[in-house]
């Protein structure tokens, strides 16, 4: 059977009535929960500084995701300048906190979209989309009318909004939320979040509501479905247990998740002991048998 995108199977006219919704939201900006309720279509800017025009670093095929994501050619990945956290320790700091980039209009990231597609990508991988969520969905609409048809990732931090997340309903196939924190005071002490681990839990819970546990093709590839990602921090910063037994118990034993070792300090970590280190070997290991304990099956490059 033909895999169709979720966006396809949308009216035109639903989609662009999801357009319009998402752009109001900007005169009165609460696309995240900072709800800083600025005017965006004015010229003014929050927390994000961003405007109402997609702004974007980069883009182009990606080899380093999770191997659902990558297949044979790679997953599409945009690029969207700047972000809705704040991390101290941000592997992509020029960008999110500098703002590396370029304005561009919802034609050009149509046009991105469609170039993604016509190079062989199996997905159009959106990251950091979180800030940008009603421009990027002007772009979809327009690309999806000039034939855009291979899945959407939303590969956000997790910081989101109910009501922008329930805007993609229907838009959106893969949702690859982060899960950085478990506790309030280490969610603002590192990115500037204390409502973090309530609001990533609530917007979890809805993703999966949308897409349930992902489904991969007979060639290895995501086609729809939630992905969580989990980067282990020195020390037990993160709060690996308690995530993972959220996700176990009020998600899915079937999630697939991503537990990342890759984390290097930068940007400003190297002020902030212990993440001015790499995480140990034993630290890996131990997320990993937690989440084995916990009944996760699907952990993304571990057999089990």
């Amino acid at each position: 059977m033909t895999f169709v995108p979720s966006y396809r199977r949308l009216s035109s006219a639903e989609l662009w009535d999801k357009v319009e919704t998402a752009e109001n939201i900007l005169k009165k900006c609460t696309l995240c929960p900072r709800d800083c309720k600025v005017d965006r279509t004015s010229g003014n800017v929050g927390f994000c500084r961003t405007g109402d025009k997609p702004f974007v670093a980069s883009w182009g095929p990606h080899f380093g995701e999770e191997r659902p994501l990558v297949g044979r050619f790679g997953s599409g990945t945009i690029f969207f300048s700047f972000c809705n956290l704040g991390c101290i320790f941000c592997q992509n700091w020029t960008i999110s906190h500098l703002g590396e980039g370029n304005e561009i209009s919802f034609e050009k990231l149509a046009e991105i979209m469609l170039e993604i597609q016509d190079i062989g990508c199996h997905n159009i991988n959106l990251v950091t989309p979180t800030h940008q969520m009603p421009m990027i969905l002007h772009a979809i609409a327009i690309a999806s009318e000039k034939g855009l048809s291979i899945p959407i990732v939303y590969n956000c931090g997790g910081y989101e909004s109910l009501e922008a997340i329930k805007i993609l309903d229907r838009v959106i196939d893969i949702y690859m939320p982060d899960f950085k924190y478990s506790d309030s005071q280490m969610a603002l002490k590192y990115s500037k979040a204390k409502d973090y681990p309530e609001k990533v839990k609530a917007a979890i819970k809805e993703m999966h509501r949308q897409v349930g546990d992902l489904i991969i093709d007979e060639m290895g590839i995501a086609q729809r479905g939630l992905l969580v990602r989990h980067l282990i921090l020195p020390e037990g910063i993160a709060g690996t247990k308690e995530i993972i037994r959220f996700i176990a118990e009020e998600i899915s034993e079937n999630t697939y998740i991503n537990i990342m070792d890759q984390y290097y300090p930068c940007y400003k970590a190297f002020e902030y002991p212990p993440l001015d280190r790499r995480i140990t070997t034993k630290e890996y290991s131990e997320a990993i048998k937690i989440a084995m304990d916990a009944g996760l099956k699907r952990i993304d490059g571990v057999t089990i």
